[in-house]
C-alpha cells in the first residue's frame, strides 16, 4: 500500500510525544513493506522541500503565522492546504493517516483526503479536538469527568474563542473513515464531546532500540555527577501541567529520608525550566536538581538506564504518556498519574504505582518504597519490559493499524 502520514510535528524538526510515535509507526509500516510518505510542517524556508530520515520519504511545507490566529487557521491553512493537496494529487496514496494537525496542516486536509485516498483515517493524540488546549478543568480533576463546556472553553481560549470552532472540528471529522484514539481514557473523553465510533490503539514501541551500552551509562553518570545518587527522572516537554513542581515538592519530602536523591530533568532550559529552578529554591531543592539540556534520542535513553525511578506525574488528561512505554521498555519502574492513559499502562503494584499528583506525599511515598528495595524497583521494571513487549510492541500496532488501513481479511504490501 501507498501510505501517507500527515503531522504538524515530525523529528527531527520536534522530538515530542506525538511526533516520535508518528514516526514510529510510519517506519514500522515501511518496515512492512509498504511505500511511505510524510508530509509535515517546518517554521523556516530554508527547511521546506522534500528530504529524507531514517529511509522515511519526508515533505516539509511552512507554515508560521501567530498563535492568536489558531482557533481560526487549525480548522482551515489555506496556503498550507494547497500544498497537500498537490502531493497527495501526486502520490496518489491508497492511505491517508492523519495525526496532529491542528496547528499547522489544518483539519481542512480530511476534506482533501478523502478525495484522493481510498481510505483516510486520523489519529487523536490529545484533547485539542474538543478543548482548546489540555484538559484540566477542576471537573475533570476532581470528578474524572471529561465533559467541557462553551465556558470551559471561553475561560480557556479568552478573546481567542472561536464559538464555531468545534462544531467544525466534527463536521471535518465525519469525513474520516477510521477515528483512532491512543488511549480508553482519551476515547471516553471524545465520547462524553459528542465524537463517537472511536477506535483504540496505543502508541507502540521497539524494545530492541532501548538496550543500553553500559559504557555509555557510566560515563552519562559521570557527566551529570549521579554516581553514588538515587536518580529520579522527569522526562517530556516541561510544563505546569507536566506536574514539575509536584515532583520538586515530592523531591523534598524523599530527601529528608533520603538525602543523596536527585530529580534529573530531560529537557531544554527553557521558560518553564527556570521557573522550576527558582521554585526549587523556594522548596529548598536547588541543589538536588539536575536539567541536561536538550538531548537527543540516543541520550534520552541512556539517562532512562542511568536512572532508578521515572515519575510521570501529569496534572490534566495525558493521553497516553509516551514516557511510560519508554521507562518500561528501559526496565525503569513508574510512578505515575492517576489522569489520563497512564492507569492503561502502568499496572499499579506490579510495573509501577499509580498517584494522585495532586498529593506530593503520596508521590514521595511511593517513591521511597521503591528507592528503599531496589529488589522490588527491578522486579517492577522488568514486569514493565516483559508488559511492553506483550501489550505495546511496535509490530503488533503496525498490524491494527493495517486492519483499519483495508479492514479486508487480507492485508498485503
Amino acid at each position: 500500500m501507498r501510505i501517507v502520514f500527515l503531522s504538524d510535528d515530525f523529528p527531527p524538526t520536534s522530538f515530542g510525544g506525538a511526533g516520535i510515535s508518528t514516526y514510529e509507526l510510519a517506519l514500522g509500516m515501511k518496515n512492512a513493506g509498504h511505500d511511505v510518505f510524510v508530509v509535515t510542517t517546518c517554521r523556516k524556508e530554508s527547511e521546506a522541500g522534500e528530504s529524507e530520515y531514517h529511509g522515511l520519504t519526508v515533505f516539509k511545507i511552512v507554515s508560521n503565522y501567530p498563535g492568536r490566529w489558531r482557533a481560526y487557521v487549525s480548522l482551515y491553512n489555506r496556503p498550507v492546504v494547497r500544498q497537500v493537496e498537490a502531493l497527495l494529487e501526486q502520490i496518489q496514496p491508497d492511505v491517508v493517516n492523519l495525526n496532529n494537525v491542528h496547528y499547522h496542516l489544518s483539519y481542512h486536509c480530511l476534506k482533501v483526503a478523502k478525495r484522493y485516498a481510498k481510505r483516510v483515517v486520523i489519529t487523536l493524540r490529545d484533547t485539542m479536538s474538543i478543548c482548546y488546549g489540555k484538559l484540566e478543568t477542576k471537573r475533570y480533576l476532581d470528578h474524572f469527568d471529561s465533559r467541557t463546556t462553551w465556558r470551559d472553553h471561553i475561560q480557556q481560549a479568552g478573546k481567542r474563542w472561536n464559538p464555531l470552532r468545534n462544531f467544525c472540528i466534527k463536521t471535518y471529522l465525519a469525513y474520516a473513515d477510521t477515528i483512532v484514539a491512543i488511549s480508553t481514557s482519551l476515547q471516553q473523553a471524545l465520547l462524553q464531546n459528542g465524537i463517537a465510533k472511536v477506535e483504540v490503539i496505543y502508541n507502540g514501541i521497539d524494545v530492541s532500540e532501548w538496550q543500553v551500552d553500559a559504557d555509555a551509562t557510566r560515563h552519562f553518570q559521570e557527566t551529570h555527577a549521579l554516581q553514588n545518587k538515587k536518580v529520579l527522572l522527569f522526562s517530556g516537554r516541561l510544563s505546569a501541567s507536566k506536574g514539575g513542581t509536584k515532583a520538586l515538592e515530592a523531591l523534598a519530602l524523599i530527601l529528608k529520608e533520603m538525602p543523596d536523591t536527585v530529580l534529573l530533568v530531560a529537557g531544554s532550559v527553557d521558560e518553564y525550566a527556570r521557573a522550576m529552578q527558582e521554585y526549587a529554591k523556594t522548596v529548598g531543592v536547588d541543589k538536588h536538581l539536575i536539567f541536561t539540556g536538550w538531548m537527543g534520542r540516543e541520550e534520552i535513553k541512556i539517562a532512562y538506564a542511568a536512572s532508578d525511578v521515572v515519575l510521570m506525574p501529569s496534572i490534566y488528561l495525558d493521553a497516553f504518556g509516551r514516557v511510560n512505554i519508554e521507562a518500561m521498555a528501559s526496565r525503569k519502574p513508574v510512578i505515575g498519574t492517576c489522569y489520563g492513559g497512564t492507569p492503561e499502562i502502568v499496572v499499579d503494584g506490579v510495573t509501577g504505582y499509580i498517584v494522585n499528583p495532586l498529593h506530593p506525599q503520596e508521590i514521595a511515598e511511593k517513591t521511597l518504597e521503591l528507592l528503599k528495595n531496589p529488589q522490588k524497583a527491578e522486579a517492577f521494571g522488568n514486569a514493565g519490559y516483559e508488559r511492553v513487549i506483550t501489550d505495546f510492541y511496535l509490530q503488533d500496532k503496525v498490524q491494527e493499524y493495517l486492519k483499519v488501513y483495508d479492514p479486508l481479511p487480507s492485508v498485503a504490501p
